[in-house]
């Protein structure tokens, strides 16, 4: 199995294959004509049913939201907390 270069796709030809789809050509042609992968497919169908986007922030759960901006505050507040803990650490030495 030799392993596939990655590839980028443009949102119109994203739209246009879903489009495709939505007329009633099946996927297997599609994959097979456009030389796209399933998972590639079914995901962009998945995306325009939900969101009607193809940008992953606007595909992503309110928990998948919630843990990005959570793991974001902890990264903050821990470089605050380095930075009290060096600030503490010279009005020690004085």
């Amino acid at each position: 199995m030799t392993k596939r270069e990655r590839r980028t796709f443009t949102p119109e030809f994203k739209k246009q294959m879903v489009q495709l789809y939505q007329n009633g050509k099946t996927k297997q042609a599609i994959i097979d004509e456009y030389d796209l992968t399933p998972s590639s497919l079914d995901r962009w169908i998945h995306q325009d049913e939900t969101s009607g986007s193809f940008k992953e922030k606007d595909n992503r759960s309110s928990e998948q939201q919630e843990l990005l901006e959570l793991r974001k505050e902890l990264k903050q507040l821990k470089m605050e907390n380095d930075i009290l803990k060096q600030a503490a650490l010279i009005m020690g030495r004085k």
